[in-house]
């Protein structure tokens, strides 16, 4: 991870030799001041993102994936993902419907971070009371799906009225950014991240406990409704967090999980969870270089890259094993 991390900062469409990079992290200073404002300005805040995110998402798709015992289940199974483009879309295209009133809120930076946050937080309050009534996993796990389905259809009605630059501007939000996050919003992401890991750790018994079935859980004295409440929660925080400051990223929880476990053969969440994390920073420091095009002058966006990356990992992971073990 830290040989990709500096790989990262050193390459883009101004290519940075690794020595001025190193010299201007460690208190020194690059040759030319130009490269000293953009390795601290500008890449250095993008692969701490690039980390955060890509190990956040990853996580957050082992607890969801352990759950509901299902090899499919991913960050955004809970319509997290939706709720936040929900927020956004009312930010953005409600000025379509509402005639302005919501365009005009675009006050600053932070207006489509705290729309995401607040969609995602609406989502979750509807799926937490769903799981304080519904004792079955799977069923919230449909619900949640119904949740997303509900808004991606407000978004759909929202997008029919909307004009093509508020279109084109929702879009863009939707590709997702690593490179839009403030230093303020490098700190609150991490805490969100840092929470959530934090929560996660606690459960690790619990969670190797869920992967013999809830049976086997409640014998060990596994309290599944507080299990269940807890990852719940730091999925919310995971994902949440950070879709609300990169936009949705797609496949990266889905398939770190299922990769890690090819070199990891294990079920053990002592192992697979710090394993996991670091996986997932890899790859999204990975898709993020690529994502620049080195030596050129183009970015490609960053959902693209993993998408192209992680649903070919997962059709051969299903060719390979016929099922996806746990």
């Amino acid at each position: 991870m830290v040989l990709f991390f500096f790989i990262n900062i050193s390459l883009g469409t101004v290519s940075i030799p690794l020595k001025e990079v190193f010299s201007s992290l460690f208190g020194g200073e690059a040759i030319k001041s130009s490269w000293q404002f953009i390795i601290l300005e500008y890449r250095l805040p993008k692969a701490i993102t690039a980390v955060l995110v890509g190990g956040g998402l990853a996580v957050s798709g082992l607890i969801m994936q352990t759950l509901f015992r299902n090899p499919l289940a991913g960050p955004f199974v809970l319509g997290l993902s939706s709720g936040a483009s929900l927020g956004v879309a009312l930010l953005i295209l409600g000025a379509g419907v509402f005639g302005g009133t919501l365009g005009g809120l675009l006050l600053g930076p932070w207006s489509l971070v705290i729309a995401s946050a607040l969609g995602s937080f609406l989502v979750l309050l509807a799926v937490l009371a769903v799981s304080f009534k519904v004792k079955d996993t799977m069923t919230i796990l449909i619900i949640g799906l119904m949740f997303g389905s509900v808004t991606s259809a407000v978004v759909s009605v929202l997008s029919y009225f909307s004009n093509a630059e508020q279109l084109q501007q929702f879009v863009f939000w939707s590709f997702g950014t690593l490179g839009n996050v403030s230093w303020n919003g490098i700190l609150i992401l991490f805490i969100c991240v840092l929470i959530g890991l934090l929560i996660c750790l606690s459960s690790i018994k619990s969670l190797n406990a869920l992967l013999l079935g809830e049976n086997y859980a409640k014998s060990m004295g596994v309290n599944l409704k507080k299990v269940t409440l807890l990852i719940i929660v730091a999925t919310s925080l995971l994902a949440g967090g950070i879709t609300a400051f990169a936009g949705p990223i797609a496949f990266v929880g889905l398939a770190v999980p299922h990769l890690t476990r090819q070199y990891f053969t294990t079920s053990n969440h002592f192992i697979l969870l710090p394993a996991v994390f670091l996986s997932g920073a890899i790859l999204m420091l990975f898709c993020d270089t690529v994502a620049q095009l080195p030596f050129s002058n183009f970015t490609l966006p960053i959902n693209a890259i993993t998408s192209l990356f992680g649903a070919p990992v997962v059709i051969w992971l299903l060719v390979r094993k016929r099922k996806l073990l746990f």
